[in-house]
């Protein structure tokens, strides 16, 4: 995103800030999506036509999306990994690793704990990663994480995420709106995926379906919630969801969709006394951790919430005298799933090996 704070920058592009400086600032912006636009059509015109786009030795399947921010790739992946290994097939996850120079970044560290059985490689060159899954770790099909705009790694099937929430990001390329590209670029989508589903009413819900099937006539548009599983703590040791209704909580997050984990909370029954954003893949720091102990502190919260993805940045299971626990979600897949589990079966291999 551009060099201000993320809550200063989505105003400005929702048009919430006003005045002459920040329609003047619109107007830079809007100069610059158009420069921006020119490279992404010269870019997948060149990917359209085969060039520089190199074909894995095993099924490739691609999870992405079309908008800056969250939109619940993580969980499908997730979902997706556990399908194929639950049909006994070796699965490696592929990505860039955005956010950390140093290590793995908080997407690989949750995918970790939550998919110990399923190798996870992160490097920007994802064709060599491919080779590293396929020729070292014998895997028989590849998972690309975020991977829809990076199109060197041909795939055998793109899922597409839609946020409820914002599914077209503000109907405008970034810098001006939220878009990685053109909502018309949904016609390379094989199937569509509606995240977050349950947290808009239902006559929403269908227009971004009619959306989505005018850009993807022949791809099965699916809808998804993320359902909260239970609670961990920083060992990643985990308890019930049970008792969270009518609890005061305190929450914090460092996520690209605040407002989804909020919405998540709330339908749980928590009173959320207070919710503290960070930017995205925020790297926590020791000042940190004690700037929120004493937040919390003085939240007077019963009960201090975060996501997994924060937390496995953390590893602590308290905040001064108050207790820390993250909200570990999976996907679900709302009404029926065959559509989709009928395009990821063409990709099983003829004759699955035994468990990694």
């Amino acid at each position: 995103m551009p060099l201000i704070a993320p809550e200063t920058y989505l105003k400005l592009v929702r048009g919430e800030t006003r005045g002459p400086l920040a329609t003047l600032a619109r107007a830079g912006l809007a100069l610059a999506s158009a420069g921006y636009g020119a490279g992404v059509a010269l870019r997948n015109r060149g990917f359209d036509r085969g060039k520089d786009v190199h074909r894995a030795a095993v099924p490739v399947v691609s999870v992405g999306n079309l908008t800056l921010g969250g939109t619940g790739k993580t969980p499908m992946v997730e979902w997706l990994a556990r399908w194929y290994r639950g049909r006994d097939v070796r699965v490696g996850l592929l990505s860039r690793g955005y956010g950390r120079s140093d290590a793995v970044n908080d997407e690989a560290l949750v995918l970790d704990e939550n998919l110990p059985d399923v190798p996870h490689l992160q490097d920007r060159d994802r064709v060599r990663l491919a080779e590293i899954a396929v020729d070292e770790l014998e895997s028989q099909l590849l998972i690309l994480d975020d991977g829809f705009q990076h199109r060197r790694l041909a795939r055998d099937l793109d899922v597409v995420l839609l946020d409820a929430l914002d599914p077209f990001g503000l109907g405008r390329l970034f810098p001006r709106g939220l878009l990685r590209e053109p909502v018309s670029s949904l016609k390379r989508a094989g199937a569509v995926v509606i995240s977050r589903a349950d947290l808009v009413p239902a006559d929403r819900r269908a227009a971004i379906r009619d959306e989505a099937r005018r850009h993807a006539p022949a791809a099965p548009i699916l809808e998804a919630r993320h359902a909260p599983r239970d609670l961990v703590d920083g060992d990643g040791e985990p308890s019930p969801l049970d008792g969270l209704a009518g609890r005061s909580v305190a929450a914090f997050c460092g996520i690209g969709n605040p407002e989804g984990f909020r919405r998540t909370l709330e339908g749980l029954g928590c009173r959320v006394v207070d919710l503290r954003v960070f930017p995205d893949h925020h790297p926590y720091s020791a000042e940190d951790v004690a700037d929120l102990s004493r937040w919390a502190e003085g939240s007077e919260a019963e009960l201090i919430l975060t996501t997994q993805k924060d937390l496995v940045k953390l590893r602590v299971s308290n905040l001064g005298d108050a207790p820390l626990r993250a909200l570990r979600i999976g996907l679900e897949i709302l009404g029926d799933a065959r559509p989709l589990e009928d395009l990821l079966a063409r990709l099983l291999p003829d004759r699955p090996g035994p468990d990694a």
